[in-house]
């Protein structure tokens, strides 16, 4: 680490933390939990593909958005659950994409994106 140091310098600004704090989508059971929970505070579920460099970035952008503490945000990794983001098609009736923004109220869709999409989605 000191050679790297003094080799390139030290940064003198801080990495970004993210703002949002995700829960993990490993179940697909939650999906009953964030529709339950839809019914009185907006959910949202971010499909990501951990290979992906779109995805990546678009999650990194996503991240630096205000997170109002309104939204329970949903992460869910497509490559170690795909099961999951394939029922997400089915019950919602959004087609799957990667990266993907579902955002739910009172147990349906009420707006997604994908890809750049993702940053103009209003709920």
């Amino acid at each position: 680490m000191g050679i790297f140091k003094n080799l390139f310098g030290e940064k003198s600004e801080k990495t970004e933390q993210p703002i949002i704090n995700w829960i993990p989508l490993t179940d697909g059971n939650q999906l009953d939990e964030i529709v339950k929970k839809s019914s009185t505070k907006y959910q949202a579920i971010f499909k990501h593909s951990t290979r992906c460099g779109i995805s990546s970035g678009v999650k990194r952008q996503f991240e630096r958005q205000e997170d109002t503490g309104e939204i329970d945000f949903y992460y869910l990794d497509l490559l170690s659950h795909r099961t999951i983001s394939d029922e997400i098609a089915s019950r919602f009736g959004v087609m799957h994409q990667s990266p993907q923004l579902l955002v739910l109220k009172d147990g349906a869709v009420t707006a997604h994106g994908s890809h750049y999409d993702i940053m103009s989605v209003k709920i």
